[in-house]
């Protein structure tokens, strides 16, 4: 019997099939497995959906694929409905555009304890490289790769990533593309807030809760690596809304919002 828990990695995405498919290339070699994988699909067209689909005919664990209208960015609204369907108690969020190193879900289920959740930062792939990376399909990188910038966060060094300490405030390190948190966590939240509008801050809102509730974070370095694909950034144009509702939170202590996860749940 494992000595880890049971855990769904989830992942949005949005038509970008080439950057989703070196994730799952990355998930097939993990030296630890999840249980299931979850793609939470805000929308994309059929390529993605032929890509999973191919994918699923040999895949090591079961992939599944949770698909909506493309209705602008609906990342809370998909991101709960993947989580409302996941299987197991421990939940690893990641971006539909990174590449995990092998012992990526190793990392995440060696440190989870109960009332914490966990964030990674990320290495940064340069959009110079991109085209040699799409053709070669390169999920491997180290310290010394090409392409890379932020090379120190590549050193994968087990033991020192074990003397950070839990804490109470939001760190402003988070990022979405690398945490996770228990699913009962989760739920005693109402998930993630659908009335935030667009790009950004979705995650730290919901973790800013998850702290108003009780949970301690703790930061990962030197464990759970992984390698972020270089986009253009997306729309910001709301994101001054969703600061103040996650400023509102804070200050206010809120725990639950009114429209979340709770829709998508089964009695």
């Amino acid at each position: 019997m494992s000595q880890f828990p049971s855990c769904s990695l989830i992942t949005p995405t949005y038509n970008w099939p080439e950057a989703l498919e070196l994730l799952l290339l990355s998930i097939i070699k993990q030296s630890v497995l999840p249980n299931e994988v979850i793609v939470a699909d805000d929308g994309s067209k059929k390529e993605t959906s032929d890509l999973i689909k191919r994918f699923q005919k040999d895949f090591p664990v079961p992939l599944h694929h949770i698909w909506h209208e493309d209705i602008n960015n609906r990342k809370p609204t998909i991101m709960n409905k993947a989580i409302a369907s996941s299987k197991n108690n421990y939940i690893i969020e990641i971006d539909g555009d990174i590449i995990m190193h092998k012992d990526f879900i190793k990392d995440h289920l060696s440190l989870a304890e109960k009332d914490v959740y966990l964030y990674g930062s990320r290495v940064n792939i340069q959009e110079q490289y991109l085209k040699t990376l799409f053709k070669n399909k390169q999920i491997n990188f180290n310290f010394f790769s090409k392409g890379i910038k932020k090379r120190g966060r590549t050193l994968h060094i087990p033991f020192l990533a074990n003397r950070y300490k839990k804490e109470s405030n939001l760190s402003s390190k988070l990022r979405g593309c690398n945490m996770s948190f228990w699913k009962d966590d989760f739920i005693k939240i109402n998930g993630f807030n659908e009335e935030l509008i667009g790009w950004g801050v979705d995650d730290s809102e919901m973790v800013q809760r998850l702290i108003n509730n009780g949970i301690k974070g703790k930061r990962l370095k030197y464990k759970a690596i992984v390698y972020h694909i270089y986009h253009n950034e997306q729309d910001k144009s709301k994101v001054g809304f969703n600061e103040n509702m996650e400023r509102i939170a804070k200050e206010k202590m809120i725990t639950h919002i009114r429209k979340g996860i709770d829709q998508y749940l089964k009695e």
